[in-house]
């Protein structure tokens, strides 16, 4: 399979320095490794995908100088070629397969229960179908759970997944599949051979795995992940796409491409990652 890395942006908000890290640090490794580059928009989320937001990814990255090898070129090509939209049965696919396992169950909890209930989901109800309406769906998760893999800038990693994720929604309530299943999904159909993300991130690593392990998605198992450090605040908290200051967007409107890519260079080397 030829390697293939990839830059997977959520149009949910501006994009900031930490994200402009990721995305240099990612096509470095890329050229690196003689690989392509896919830009991959993950706009599933319709209702926190704005027209101004994807546009922002495209400038972002023209302002970056980052030129992916394949996906959409601009807002159009988008909408009309690689929105995650035109995935959806592949994705409902892959939940059919999951439920024809038996651990996948309806869950009736609202974000208030699950809060009283320290995010565990107490329904256990019988194996759940397709056309279950105004319910989510989970993928049980056993007491003792682990998931080992290694990762490039880590190491050895084992996370206990039944408490750090639980019984985890592969679909929404609203009927969307949730974001775990629908990447992994999609890095399948593009053949992703290799995932930078930031170390926050691990918790859906390890939900992925075990997703493709009972999907028998053997590829996906064998990718190569490198897991970063997180670009964080002044006051050490994780950069939002809400912090304005920080945004590419902003900072461009006072520096230069060359002066960005120069203070993200500085992250990377204090950051172990040049």
């Amino acid at each position: 399979m030829t390697p293939l890395f990839r830059i997977a942006p959520t149009p949910s908000g501006y994009l900031h320095i930490g994200n402009a890290m990721s995305f240099v640090y990612t096509a470095k490794l890329a050229k690196d490794a003689k690989a392509g580059l896919l830009l991959r928009i993950d706009d599933m989320d319709s209702e926190r995908t704005r027209p101004a937001y994807v546009q922002d990814i495209f400038d972002t990255l023209q302002f970056l100088q980052l030129h992916p090898d394949s996906g959409p070129a601009n807002a159009e090509e988008l909408k009309t070629k690689y929105t995650q939209q035109k995935r959806i049965p592949l994705y409902e696919k892959a939940l059919q397969q999951l439920i024809t396992t038996g651990l996948v169950y309806a869950c009736s909890c609202s974000r208030k229960t699950l809060e009283q209930q320290h995010g565990r989901c107490n329904c256990n109800g019988a194996a759940a179908t397709l056309a279950e309406k105004d319910m989510a769906l989970r993928i049980k998760v056993q007491t003792g759970t682990t998931i080992h893999f290694t990762d490039a800038l880590q190491g050895a990693v084992t996370i206990d997944l039944y408490k750090t994720a639980g019984s985890f929604v592969v679909r929404r309530k609203d009927g969307i599949p949730a974001y775990q299943l629908v990447s992994l999904c999609d890095d399948i159909f593009f053949g992703v051979t290799h995932i930078v993300r930031g170390q926050d991130l691990l918790h859906s690593t390890a939900m992925q795995l075990y997703l493709a392990e009972l999907l028998q998605y053997n590829t996906f198992v064998n990718t190569i992940f490198y897991h970063h450090p997180v670009i964080t605040g002044h006051t050490g908290e994780k950069l939002s796409k809400s912090a304005g200051a920080t945004s590419i967007r902003e900072m461009s409107r006072h520096q230069t491409p060359q002066e960005v890519l120069a203070t993200i260079n500085r992250l990377l080397k204090e950051n172990g990652l040049l």
